[in-house]
């Protein structure tokens, strides 16, 4: 049975939002293609129909969470203290498959395609723009260093967290406290 443009457009939407989701909370080597497919309700053939590769995939729903994540911060603009408040809430450390997808892959993009790579590279240059618009010119340097600070911290107390919660807290309150300090 043959489906129409419409539906195909919808199903590999699907694909990329599932896979974007369970790349965040299983890591992008701790979930395979099947598991994608069935999530989304799909065959993995299908899944092969719209995409040549699991990489290939990966680059697009890195993409598409990147973008969907620059969208949240900016449908309603945020101050700098907003965003950094919000970035290292603890609910944001425990919320992987709806977290932010530049903390969830940090450790992971090195060892992936370098489209995965450029999709990254473009989410962290968008919202290190986005920090730079509030800060004097002077200081728009600092843009990238605090988004290595916040991905730093949730990555770090994300990593802690299971072990040593107080700890993990601790950290997301250490460079809350740290980046507030440096406006």
């Amino acid at each position: 049975m043959k489906i129409t443009k419409e539906k195909a457009a919808e199903n590999r939407q699907t694909l990329v939002e599932t896979a974007a989701r369970l790349f965040r909370e299983k890591g992008m080597d701790g979930v395979g293609v099947a598991e994608i497919s069935k999530a989304a309700g799909l065959t993995h053939g299908a899944l092969y129909a719209h995409f040549p590769s699991k990489d290939a995939l990966a680059a697009e729903a890195m993409q598409f969470s990147t973008r969907a994540a620059y969208g949240k911060v900016t449908e309603r603009p945020v101050t700098l203290p907003e965003l950094i408040a919000f970035y290292l809430a603890p609910q944001q450390r425990d919320n992987l498959a709806d977290g932010c997808p530049l903390a969830a892959a940090a450790s992971e993009v090195a060892r992936q395609d370098a489209a995965v790579g450029a999709g990254y590279t473009a989410g962290l240059r968008q919202m290190a723009d986005y920090i730079a618009q509030q800060l004097p010119p002077e200081q728009r340097g600092r843009a990238l260093g605090i988004m290595a600070a916040l991905i730093g911290a949730v990555g770090v107390s994300r990593n802690v967290y299971k072990s040593d919660p107080e700890l993990a807290n601790e950290v997301l309150e250490s460079v809350h406290s740290m980046l507030l300090s440096l406006n």
